[in-house]
């Protein structure tokens, strides 16, 4: 039987230690059985297992490579597998991959310990952990900064919900954003994203900014609340808001336009998602005058909203056709991925009120975005401590990736 052998080293990295080590082997015709590499702060930690052949004993080989690896001024660690371990670790090929994503202003150790503590607890083993974020400067503003680490873990966890519970409980603890997201081909092969508009693209609930106008502010305003808590049914909450708002004149509607403000990362999310070819859609219970007026500057490929009945300069108090209720917002995801030629699976959502939970569950990838409770509880992702391009981080992309894509927008 040949041996199997783990050989770890460690030390400062640079340039040609693969090269060099593995020309070695290769002079014995050792077989490499896996291989793996991490450098942090210029320091290595390389680990390769190995089998021998039949023909070759171990030890002038081991002799080799502690005196080469020793001149190199690196670290060597060698470990004999036997060959029921390294059936073992075979077999494990077979259980399910999860993406573990945490997102926050900073990382810190307190909360990779509560991660990593619930990940174990519930039978899934690390593989990997990486850095998708830039390395953050001493001097950074940390309340502007990005920080983000991936996971990647194995295992066959018992109970799905209570893994989701104990990482939104972490996650309110320690002020993070935790995905858990199943490592499939559809996570790295989704084409289309779906948002609501009020407060998701922008930073009002464009309703409550014309009650302003019309003088009910805060009439609409506490309607507006209890329905995006879920507390009322929207459709017939939305009619109610929208009477109120009867008499107003339509010159109002681009004095709102113009003082409403993008979500953090919104600009920069959508522009790199058309770079890569994705499409996307606003699909809102708002209004269509203001979700046009996105669609032009964003570059939207599809807008569905409420159109406001005008009739003489003046707002009527209704709308013209259906309301785009949560029902709607689900149907239109399908619509819209069936014309496309997009598997659902390959689908993203992201919204805040209660009436987007139907389109989250639809999609592939469902994100609460700066969510009420609620919400926040019911779908299967969210984000709320970074901007809408946090989302860029759940797909897997690493800083230096998006960083090249504004260059050659700006090219």
């Amino acid at each position: 039987m040949r041996d199997i052998l783990l050989i770890n080293v460690s030390g400062y990295d640079k340039p040609g230690l693969t090269s060099s080590i593995t020309g070695i082997m290769a002079e014995y015709g050792l077989v490499i059985l896996d291989i793996g590499q991490a450098v942090i702060h210029d320091y290595l930690t390389w680990g390769i297992l190995v089998q021998m052949p039949d023909t070759q004993e171990s030890s002038p080989v081991l002799k080799d490579l502690l005196f080469h690896i020793h001149k190199l001024n690196l670290n060597v660690q060698f470990k004999p597998i036997s060959v029921g371990e390294y059936n073992e670790w075979v077999a494990g090929k077979g259980r399910e991959r999860y993406i573990i994503t945490l997102l926050g202003r900073e990382i810190s150790a307190a909360q990779i310990a509560s991660v990593s503590g619930i990940t174990a607890r519930h039978g899934l083993n690390i593989d990997t952990i990486n850095r998708l974020s830039s390395r953050l400067s001493l001097d950074q503003d940390r309340s502007k900064a990005q920080a983000c680490i991936e996971f990647t873990v194995r295992g066959h966890p018992a109970d799905l919900d209570q893994l989701k519970k104990d990482f939104l409980l972490v996650s309110g603890q320690h002020n993070i954003d935790i995905a858990f997201q199943k490592d499939d081909i559809f996570r790295r092969n989704r084409r289309l994203v779906v948002f609501d508009m009020d407060s998701t693209l922008i930073e009002a609930e464009v309703i409550d900014e014309l009650a302003k106008e019309a003088g009910v502010g805060e009439q609409v305003a506490e309607i507006t609340e209890r329905a995006m808590r879920g507390e009322l049914d929207f459709s017939q909450s939305f009619r109610e808001r929208v009477a109120l708002l009867k008499g107003l004149p339509e010159t109002v509607l681009a004095r709102v336009a113009a003082r409403l403000t993008m979500t953090e990362g919104a600009e920069r999310l959508i522009s790199h998602l058309r770079r890569l070819g994705y499409r996307t859609a606003i699909l809102s219970g708002g209004f269509t005058y203001f979700a046009r007026g996105l669609q032009d500057k964003l570059g939207i490929d599809y807008v569905y909203a409420n159109q406001l009945d005008i009739r003489n300069g003046l707002v009527t108090g209704e709308v013209v056709g259906d309301i785009v209720d949560g029902k709607r917002k689900a149907a239109l995801l399908k619509e819209i991925a069936q014309q496309e030629g997009i598997h659902l699976e390959q689908t993203i959502a992201v919204g805040d009120g209660a009436n987007d939970l139907p389109m989250l569950s639809t999609a592939g990838l469902g994100v609460a975005f700066r969510a009420k409770p609620l919400v926040k509880e019911s779908a299967r992702h969210s984000i709320s401590t970074l901007g809408l391009d946090g989302i860029l981080y759940l797909l897997g992309f690493r800083e230096g990736d998006t960083d090249a894509l504004f260059e050659l927008q700006q090219n």
